[in-house]
């Protein structure tokens, strides 16, 4: 059972025009976080080289993504909170500034502290630009598209690993450590003149209601438990939690130890492999978000079924004996691009559950779920390498873990947010059929 109950999502009331404008506004803040993607999967083709860098083990290695992580977990309600009351431009603006500095810090970091804290700034502004995305697309677009703009802003965003795996493994190889990463600052700069200029909050005559009382202490718990409240909202974090993870894991950091070190395969075509995951997540992103747009009740069964499939080829990759074959790594690594477009259905729950004046705080509570997953496999896994002597077989299985509980939360929810969702979708139309649109 899905958690919608509508094919489509109607017309709302004072629904935005969309348009040309729009596309060119959205796609700025897109930009931006197709650069803070860039700059978060940049260790991912780098570990080996950070490794040596630093003089450091593979629990010190997981350390740079899970600190970055744990930052971008740790910010998402706070960031949510200062979307929904400072707006999209400032919030972004602030992003460019920190993850760029830490992009920067990172290239001249010759200790591990330096390196480490660099990698804190990175995840304080990459935790800033997505949210500020899907505000943006909401506050742009009508929210008929909601489903499909967000899936192309996660599509767009994630080309950014391209940037790393073919760009930057190169620069590494040829210009060194430095040269590289600080030539991957300069993108921060770019965006950041693009947002002063031409990045506006919402269309004319389309800004959103004053919201009162929205100082102190006792609004933020306010916002925060009145989102969360919302079986949606909930449904929505689950959905992120547990389908994101696996993939986020192996562009972030694993995957290209994974398949030097245990499958032995040359750099070369690790990194091969690794752009196969981001095609593949572009390829799979267009299909779900054209998918959900036309039919909001395949929402779940998308999500259990990327779950499911991801498990599967997962589990015959580490237990094949010995080494697995090239088909089964192709295969491994096309499921795996699947699990970012799976995540953003996560959002399409919580997006109705939610007013206007509290989306981003409820894009915030669903953001936290896949980056607290990563966070906690890439512990695990650090852990169980050093542990076990390097058994990826022993390590990469803590993945399971985390799969079984999301799923059992995402079957608790599902009908106590498809009967609200069914609720809030009848009061629309009721609204739309009195109010003159």
């Amino acid at each position: 059972m899905s958690g919608g109950a509508s094919a489509a999502v109607p017309r709302l009331p004072g629904d935005p025009p969309g348009g040309a404008r729009a596309v060119a506004v959205w796609g700025v803040g897109v930009s931006v976080y197709f650069v803070a993607i860039t700059y978060r999967t940049s260790l991912g083709v780098a570990g080996l080289d950070a490794a040596e860098r630093f003089h450091i083990n593979a629990s010190a290695l997981s350390t740079f993504s899970i600190v970055q992580l744990l930052v971008y977990a740790g910010m998402q309600i706070p960031v949510g909170l200062l979307v929904d009351r400072l707006g999209t431009k400032r919030v972004l603006t602030l992003g460019i500034l920190l993850f760029t500095a830490g992009q920067m810090g990172f290239a001249l970091s010759h200790s591990y502290g330096a390196a480490l804290a660099s990698r804190v700034l990175l995840g304080c502004g990459d935790a800033m630009t997505f949210i500020s995305v899907l505000r943006l697309g909401n506050r742009w677009f009508p929210a008929r598209r909601g489903p499909l703009v967000a899936q192309v802003a996660g599509l767009i965003g994630i080309a950014g690993n391209l940037i790393s795996t073919l760009v930057l493994a190169r620069l590494l190889s040829t210009l060194g450590w430095t040269p590289a990463f600080a030539g991957s600052a300069i993108g921060g700069g770019v965006v950041l003149v693009l947002v002063l200029l031409f990045l506006k909050d919402h269309p004319e005559g389309h800004a959103p209601e004053p919201v009162r009382h929205h100082r102190g202490a006792g609004f933020v718990r306010r916002q925060i438990a009145d989102a969360w409240r919302e079986p949606g909202t909930r449904l929505g974090m689950w959905v992120h939690f547990t389908t994101q993870f696996p993939g986020m894991i192996f562009i972030l950091l694993w995957g290209l130890p994974f398949l030097v070190e245990a499958q032995g395969l040359s750099r070369a075509v690790a990194g091969e492999l690794l752009t196969l995951v981001v095609l593949a997540n572009m390829v799979v992103g267009l299909a779900y978000g054209q998918l959900i747009a036309r039919h909001h009740r395949a929402r779940l069964p998308l999500a259990l079924g990327t779950v499911a499939v991801t498990a599967l080829v997962w589990a015959a990759a580490i237990a094949w004996p010995g080494r697995a074959p090239m088909w089964l790594l192709i295969a491994l690594c096309a499921v795996l691009g699947a699990c970012g477009p799976a995540s953003m259905i996560g959002f399409d729950f919580a997006r109705p559950a939610n007013p206007p004046e509290r989306q981003g705080t409820g894009s915030g509570i669903v953001n936290m779920g896949g980056f607290t997953a990563s966070m906690t496999t890439l512990l695990a896994v650090g852990a169980l390498l050093d542990l076990t002597g390097d058994n990826y077989r022993i390590a990469f299985a803590s993945v399971f873990v985390l799969q079984a509980l999301g799923v059992a939360q995402m079957f608790r929810l599902r009908r106590r947010a498809a009967a609200r969702e069914r609720d809030r979708i009848v009061a629309s139309r009721v609204e739309a059929v009195h109010v003159p649109v």
